[in-house]
């Protein structure tokens, strides 16, 4: 097995608690509710929310795949850092154990850096492409957008 990790960074303009409220805390609501297309919905299987918490996501039309399983692997509000796994999908592939990732907010001015670890634990020697990873970053920079577009549209949210 190998481990490919790949990091990357976006600024943001709303500060690190607004942001990690809406993009973790409140994520499983707000993400259907501003990007149906997307993610239709987000059920948790086992667990509170907390640490060891299983949940299925599940996409929406405009998506090319159907499900996949989150872990929650660790939530630190006063840091904000949130780190969970895909453990299973079709968004992953038979060559992929499981991908780790771990979002870690850092005030900037008025507002934040996103620093995103991505973890992507191999089976065999399998490679990954580098498509399939800049896929994956453009992906969450989008998704990163909308919830950035939607907190300052609606100043008065996860305040």
């Amino acid at each position: 097995m190998g481990v490919l990790t790949y990091e990357t960074e976006y600024a943001s303009i709303i500060p690190p608690a607004r942001l990690y409220n809406a993009l973790v805390l409140d994520a499983d609501n707000l993400i259907p509710k501003i990007a149906p297309q997307a993610v239709k919905t987000v059920e948790i299987l086992e667990g509170d929310g907390g640490v060891g918490t299983i949940k299925k996501v599940s996409f929406g039309e405009g998506s090319e795949y159907n499900y996949v399983k989150h872990k929650v692997e660790g939530i630190d509000k006063d840091n904000f850092v949130y780190s969970y796994s895909l453990i299973e999908g079709d968004a992953i592939s038979d060559k992929i154990e499981k991908i780790s990732y771990e979002i870690k907010l850092v005030a900037s001015g008025s507002g934040s850096i996103i620093k995103n670890i991505s973890h992507y634990h191999t089976k065999g020697d399998f490679e990954i492409k580098e498509e399939h990873v800049k896929a994956g970053k453009e992906r969450a920079h989008g998704l990163f957008k909308l919830i950035e577009n939607y907190l300052v549209a609606n100043p008065d949210a996860y305040n």
